[in-house]
């Protein structure tokens, strides 16, 4: 296969001072777009870099919030004769995407555990960090993880699968501190006895038909000489996890405080819940996969048509779900120096943020994902990542994006973060006296060198927007990191043409 040369120029920025390349290495640095409503963001950089990234042949994870984002991902693919490349996951389509047989078609035993609870709590704790309620509370945190990893445990070792059903039925009726240990009658139990029994009874009956089978004296034997809790465990290696289930579920977890209980309950029965409903449910958890993440690896474009502006929570929740997924695939392939890229498109990137992204983000450019965050400004990022140093976390996300396109913006904190990212210049000042003496007058120049923004946070406010007004131009200030544009700074006014016409790469074959 041939190289990927990453200094190859995707795009290339003409000023006065020359030209100024975008290549694929910056691609890979991440890039985000923080532009006001009505700024051009989206028809502007954002268009360029989406119908960049076609051509180039990449494959990739769009995300949407908006209803609009299919149809103009359709256009996109069609003007780059991409289209036959393009896979919608959406309401009466062709294709899903059963998130809990692809995890158990990657892994097995406890890790096929962890890595179904790893999601879960992702897309939990993503919910939870918008509203600021439990999501940052370490204790929270932790009784969330057990609950969840021995719900699972618990279902495999009783049907020896998991799904969704299982998982909202029994997480609704674990054992609570005022009701009874066990049910008075065995008689239609409740979804945990029904399965918490069902592995005793099975433990029991094989534990005693081995015992039978030993004969008296053995078994004594096993007894005095200290070997009956190895054979046992040996031959029944579910006996171990259980009683920790039992004890988990039994005392641990049946006695926590209403307070904490209340909160993990909560969230997990209505996140459960929420996959339970259609069309999530037969897209998402139910069925044969039809798409699957490495589909991007092979150069196809994965677009979930579930905006959150039509289904709200549960559009964003199984967004961020695949996401994660997404990214966790992305991340573990082998790569080398003919890896093609892939990338991650997020237009209103605040919707589907996870805790994870900073790390993901930071170590893109080794696993060749370039991804492109768009937002409207910062603050949608601190409202995001609400609780305890919400402030370090969105910090800590914006130094992984190398390159950034500030559009016309209104935002006080945006405006005055780009300010800063500039940085100060010495400028030339010149000033000038009159002074009066009687009938004479003298006149004195004076200069000074003093230190001033390179750009004020007012003057974002007056990029061009786009459209008829402005000749469908749009502005923007480009900030990259590392090495200086033709400028001979890290930053330049750049503009893009909401009439660019992409290159169709069927055409150029």
């Amino acid at each position: 296969m041939q190289k990927i040369d990453l200094d190859e120029p995707i795009i290339e920025f003409v000023t006065k001072h020359g030209k100024t390349p975008f290549t694929v290495r910056n691609a890979l640095e991440n890039i985000q777009v923080f532009g006001g409503i009505g700024s051009g963001k989206s028809s502007g950089s954002g268009r360029l870099l989406a119908t960049k990234y076609l051509e180039k042949g990449w494959g990739g994870l769009v995300l949407t919030c908006k209803n609009s984002e299919r149809d103009e991902w359709i256009e996109y693919s069609k003007q780059t004769g991409r289209e036959n490349d393009l896979f919608i996951i959406e309401p009466n389509g062709h294709h899903r995407f059963n998130f809990l047989s692809y995890l158990s078609s990657q892994t097995n035993g406890r890790a096929l555990t962890d890595n179904i609870v790893d999601v879960l709590k992702t897309v939990i704790k993503a919910t939870q960090d918008k509203t600021g309620s439990g999501g940052n509370d370490e204790f929270w945190s932790s009784a969330l993880d057990q609950v969840l990893s021995h719900s699972i445990e618990l279902l495999k070792m009783a049907y020896g699968r998991v799904t969704i059903e299982h998982l909202y039925e029994l997480t609704q009726t674990l054992p609570k501190e005022d009701k009874k240990i066990a049910p008075e009658k065995d008689e239609d139990p409740s979804a945990f006895y029904s399965a918490f029994t069902k592995v005793k009874k099975e433990l029991m009956a094989g534990i005693k038909a081995w015992e039978e089978k030993l004969g008296d004296d053995i078994l004594r034997y096993y007894h005095e000489s200290g070997m009956y809790n190895i054979e046992l465990h040996e031959r029944f290696p579910n006996v171990r996890p259980f009683n920790y289930l039992d004890q988990f579920f039994m005392t641990t977890y049946r006695t926590l405080t209403s307070k904490t209980r209340s909160i993990v309950d909560f969230n997990i029965s209505g996140f459960f819940f929420r996959l339970l409903k259609e069309p999530v449910f037969s897209l998402f958890c139910d069925g044969i996969s039809t798409i699957k993440p490495e589909l991007s690896i092979r150069g196809k474009i994965i677009l979930i048509n579930l905006p959150t502006k039509e289904f709200s929570k549960v559009g964003r929740d199984v967004q961020i779900l695949f996401k994660y997924v997404w990214q966790k695939a992305m991340e573990s392939r082998k790569i080398n120096d003919s890896t093609k890229p892939v990338f991650l498109f997020v237009d209103e990137s605040q919707e589907f943020l996870h805790q994870y992204d900073a790390d993901f983000q930071a170590v893109a450019r080794s696993s060749r994902i370039a991804n492109v965050y768009l937002s409207q400004n910062i603050n949608n990022y601190y409202a995001v990542m609400g609780g305890l140093q919400s402030e370090y976390k969105v910090k800590a996300l914006l130094g992984t994006f190398g390159t950034k396109f500030f559009h016309a913006n209104a935002d006080i904190e945006t405006n005055k973060y780009s300010s800063d990212l500039l940085g100060d210049t010495y400028k030339e000042i010149s000033t000038e006296s009159v002074t009066m003496s009687g009938d004479n007058f003298s006149k004195t120049n004076n200069k000074s060198i003093e230190l001033e923004k390179v750009l004020r946070p007012e003057e974002f406010s007056s990029f061009a927007t786009g459209g008829e007004l402005n000749n469908c131009k749009v502005q923007a200030v480009m900030y990259r990191q590392g090495n200086t544009m033709a400028n001979g700074l890290n930053y330049m006014k750049v503009s893009f043409d909401q009439n660019h016409k992409p290159k169709n790469i069927n055409n150029l074959k």
